[in-house]
């Protein structure tokens, strides 16, 4: 992993509309664990920071620039509910926002009700499951479950194989699953590697998430490494937390992360989606994720089938930001409610 290279800065273009869905095809095979390969990686956390600090501070983006990049961060969010007391009720509006995600006199304002701006998914509880897919039917929103024992990945293996095939009977497209990390802490790669292996067999047809927990793994080399063993056992995504640790999403973490990503496709030429989740909750930290998504991996990255945000209370203050431009006044948050 080389930490120290600067890419070349361009200013950013609005994004393109409508961004297309995640198509069934778009999956990452993975490969046999290359052991060798996953043991030679090295990060040089120095340098890692340096890099991810430029990010909040070099650039920024204004005006009509700033209104197309947030429109486009909400086609990348996964709407998400996972509290202990989430009822059907909270994830039946949460999915009735999750289809008109901006308020109709603001998509007016700003002349985009063509584009039929959504969420990229919708993420429950798996009990919850059966009542998002109903609550979405018509739509072309997948609802994705967090499985596989979430949020400790602690449950004995063959019950979170059996949580992940009942997800996907249930109706979901898209599977986060979390790894046990005790496996990484220890080194023992091929254990994880048949764990996220057995995971996508489960998954099916369902996409899959792979959760590493990184503010638990303790270093940025092994956050590369799970990265790299995530990928090499079919992982479609990687995803930095459950959200539920003590560090959730930060930019050192995603630069590792992307590195690996692009070092993953270089070597197999299969794209693997990233999702930063747990900790953004401002306009101003999707702004720096979407600049980083499009500084290490291209704008191929900026689009919901390669890049989601798992995030809920981030959508409220991306509607302020969107009435600010609109208006110049910051409305009060519960203009903008969330379930």
């Amino acid at each position: 992993m080389t930490a120290t290279r600067q890419p070349t800065v361009a200013r950013p273009a609005p994004p393109a509309y409508p961004a297309p869905r995640p198509s069934a095809d778009q999956r990452n095979p993975g490969t046999p664990l290359d052991l060798e390969a996953v043991l030679a990686l090295r990060v040089n956390r120095s340098a890692v920071e340096r890099r991810a600090a430029t990010i909040p501070t070099r650039r920024t983006v204004k005006k009509e620039w700033q209104a197309a990049w947030l429109l486009r961060a909400i086609t990348c969010m996964d709407l998400t509910t996972l509290q202990g007391d989430d009822t059907p009720g909270n994830v039946v509006r949460l999915c009735a926002k999750a289809r008109r995600p901006i308020r109709p006199d603001l998509i007016d304002a700003l002349g985009v009700a063509h584009l039929g701006i959504q969420v990229g998914a919708v993420c429950v509880y798996h009990a919850l499951v059966p009542t998002a897919v109903k609550a979405l039917a018509g739509s072309d929103i997948p609802v994705a479950a967090v499985s596989a024992g979430f949020p400790a990945g602690l449950n004995p293996f063959e019950e979170r194989i059996h949580e992940v095939r009942a997800s996907v009977a249930a109706g979901a497209h898209e599977i986060d699953i979390v790894i046990t990390r005790a496996h990484v802490l220890t080194g023992h790669w091929q254990a994880l590697y048949d764990e996220i292996r057995a995971f996508r067999e489960a998954c099916g047809p369902a996409h899959m998430k792979a959760i590493l927990a990184t503010g638990e793994l303790a270093t940025l080399t092994n956050v590369a490494r799970a990265s790299m063993v995530a990928m090499m056992a079919g992982a479609d995504f990687i995803k930095t937390s459950t959200g539920k640790e003590p560090v959730n999403a930060v930019l050192p973490v995603g630069v590792v992360m992307t590195r690996m990503i692009r070092e993953y496709e270089g070597r197999t030429g299969a794209a693997v989606g990233f999702k930063p989740a747990g900790g953004i909750r401002t306009a101003k930290q999707a702004l720096d994720w979407l600049i980083l998504m499009k500084e290490e991996l291209g704008d191929r990255w900026l689009k919901p089938d390669l890049f989601r945000f798992g995030a809920s209370a981030l959508l409220t203050d991306i509607e302020r930001q969107l009435e600010h431009f609109v208006t110049g006044r910051y409305a009060a948050a519960h203009r903008h409610p969330m379930p």
